[in-house]
């Protein structure tokens, strides 16, 4: 692949036509070595100074020797690491869940930096499997595979799931409300999938009112309006994963 192509690999287009990502950094690197996926499947894009102390590293993994100033092309950050890999996107097998996931379902959720923060949430804790609507960021998108800090690459995503997807797939919801019953009610446990929304307008009114969901709380001191996306969902997987 020329190294144009694998830069185009920013834009989510080229992500989908080519079928790959990128993921830069040596922690990153170091958590995509402990993923599930194959090191021949990935190719690594490194200077030589790098390979020159992370060459333990970068054993297994398809090697590509790029100068400095090729790396500050493909970069995108300001101070480049000297390594970037270019990842394949995950296959339909990744929609084909074990049967006693959690699912998570986020609607048109916006920040990349929440996203990344929901994910490493979520991958801590286990056995849940995220649903992104249309329109949401891309979770392969740079700012948010950072933000995960490797989570992406152990939690099964799905994209594009609308909420007629849902209503065909599921029977019953939970979501957030203030006026809810709290989350460490027993209850709260029951249900296959929760509903959190967009940051600032959270699940439309009129989508809830059509399915079964039940509305639950996250009781607080009442001193503020509301938690942070991000929040929310870690403090919901802590819940649903206590015994």
């Amino acid at each position: 692949m020329k190294l144009d192509d694998v830069k185009k690999l920013h834009q989510k287009k080229y992500r989908s036509q080519f079928g790959f990502y990128l993921v830069e950094g040596e922690h990153l690197i170091q958590e995509l070595k402990q993923s599930p996926l194959k090191p021949a499947a990935v190719t690594l894009y490194a200077t030589e100074a790098w390979l020159s102390r992370g060459q333990s590293l970068a054993d297994g993994f398809d090697v590509v020797t790029i100068t400095d100033r090729q790396m500050a092309a493909l970069s995108d950050t300001k101070t480049p690491q000297g390594v970037i890999a270019r990842v394949p996107l995950p296959g339909s097998s990744n929609a084909q869940g074990n049967g006693n996931e959690r699912c998570i379902y986020l609607h048109e959720i916006q920040d990349p930096g929440n996203l990344g923060t929901i994910l490493r949430s979520l991958a801590w804790f286990g056995n849940f499997r995220l649903l992104l609507s249309p329109n949401s960021v891309d979770p392969f998108n740079s700012k948010a595979v950072r933000a995960s800090m490797g989570a992406i690459f152990h939690m099964p995503v799905e994209m594009d799931i609308t909420l007629a997807d849902l209503e065909a797939r599921f029977s019953r919801f939970a979501y957030l409300d203030l006026q809810g019953t709290p989350i460490n009610d027993g209850s709260f446990k029951d249900y296959p999938c929760y509903l959190f929304g967009n940051e600032a307008r959270g699940v439309p009114l009129e989508a809830l009112q059509q399915t079964n969901a039940d509305a639950f709380t996250i009781a607080g001191s009442g001193n503020i309006e509301s938690l942070n996306l991000g929040s929310a969902v870690g403090i919901c997987a802590y819940q649903l994963s206590s015994n």
